[in-house]
C-alpha cells in the first residue's frame, strides 16, 4: 500500500511540460530515428515495437527525475530572460536618439561601476547590491518609456474641448425635460469633471517619473564616485540601495493607479462616442 501511494503521488506530480520537453530532446529524436533505420534495414516491425516500448518508458520516467526537471526549469528561465531582453532591446530602438543616448550612457555607467568595484577593491565577486544594478537599469528603461508616452499623451490632450463638452453637458442637465434625461446628463457631467481632474493627475505623474529618472541617473553617478575612492569591500556596505528601490516601487505603484483611472475614462469616452477626446484620434 505504501508503494502504491508513492506511485500515485509521483503521478500527481507529473507535469506535461516536462513530458513535452523530454519528447523534444535531441537524444530522443535520434534514438527513434535509429530504431526507424533498423526497421527499414531489417524489414521487420520488431524495432518499431521496441521503440514504442522504450519511448513509453522514457516519457514516463525521465520527467519524474528531479535533476531533469531542474534542467527544464533552467532552460525556461533562460528563454524568458532572452525574450525579455529582446523585447527591451526592441523598445530601446523605438526611442528617440536622445533617449537612446541616455539609456546607453546609463548602461555604460553600470558596467563601469562593476568594473571599478573589481579594480579598486580587489574583490572577485560582486555584492548582491551591485548585481541588482541591472534591474535598476531596466527600471530606468521602463520608466523612460512610460514618461515619453505620457508626455505625448499630454501633448495630444485638448483641454478646451473637454471644458466645452462639460459646459454643454451641464446646460443639457439643467434644461432636461425629464428625470431620466437629467440623470444621464448628470453622469456625463461627473465623468467629464473626473476627466479634467485626470489631466492634473497625469501631469503630476509625468513630473514624478521625470524626477525618478533623474534620481536613478544621479544614483549611478554617485555610486561610481564612491567606488572609485573605495579601497576595501567592507565600506561598500555603507551605501544604501533600499531607498532607491523603494522609491522606484512607489513610483510604479502610482503609475499603475493612474493608468487604471485614465483607461477607465478613455473607455467611457469610447462608449459615449466622444472620440475627439481620445488621444489616438487627435
Amino acid at each position: 500500500m505504501a508503494d502504491l501511494a508513492k506511485v500515485q503521488k509521483e503521478i500527481t506530480r507529473f507535469n506535461t511540460k516536462y513530458v513535452k520537453e523530454a519528447v523534444k530532446e535531441p537524444a530522443n529524436f535520434w534514438g527513434l530515428a535509429g530504431f526507424a533505420v533498423a526497421a527499414a534495414y531489417t524489414g521487420s516491425f520488431i524495432p518499431l515495437l521496441v521503440a514504442l516500448i522504450c519511448e513509453a518508458i522514457y516519457v514516463v520516467f525521465l520527467p519524474m527525475i528531479p535533476a531533469y526537471r531542474q534542467i527544464v526549469n533552467t532552460r525556461e528561465k533562460e528563454r524568458v530572460l532572452a525574450l525579455n531582453k529582446a523585447s527591451r532591446d526592441k523598445l530601446i530602438k523605438s526611442f528617440t536618439p536622445r533617449e537612446r543616448e541616455a539609456v546607453e550612457y546609463l548602461r555604460w555607467q553600470k558596467d563601469k561601476i562593476q568594473e571599478n568595484y573589481h579594480k579598486f577593491t580587489g574583490a572577485k565577486q560582486l555584492p548582491s547590491n551591485l548585481t541588482s544594478l541591472h534591474q535598476r537599469w531596466e527600471d530606468f528603461v521602463d520608466l523612460l518609456d512610460v514618461y515619453r508616452r505620457r508626455k505625448q499623451h499630454l501633448k495630444s490632450i485638448n483641454r478646451q474641448a473637454v471644458h466645452n463638452q462639460l459646459a454643454q453637458a451641464f446646460r443639457a442637465m439643467e434644461s432636461a425635460p425629464d428625470e431620466k434625461t437629467r440623470r444621464v446628463q448628470e453622469t456625463n457631467v461627473e465623468i467629464l469633471k473626473r476627466r479634467l481632474a485626470s489631466f492634473d493627475e497625469l501631469e503630476k505623474s509625468v513630473k514624478l517619473v521625470e524626477g525618478q529618472l533623474q534620481s536613478i541617473e544621479n544614483f549611478f553617478g554617485y555610486l561610481n564616485d564612491e567606488i572609485v575612492t573605495m579601497n576595501t569591500p567592507e565600506k561598500f556596505s555603507l551605501l544604501d540601495f533600499e531607498q532607491l528601490s523603494d522609491s522606484i516601487a512607489m513610483t510604479k505603484q502610482m503609475l499603475d493607479e493612474t493608468s487604471d483611472a485614465i483607461g477607465a475614462l478613455d473607455a467611457h469616452n469610447r462608449a459615449m462616442g466622444n472620440y475627439e477626446l481620445l488621444p489616438e484620434n487627435r
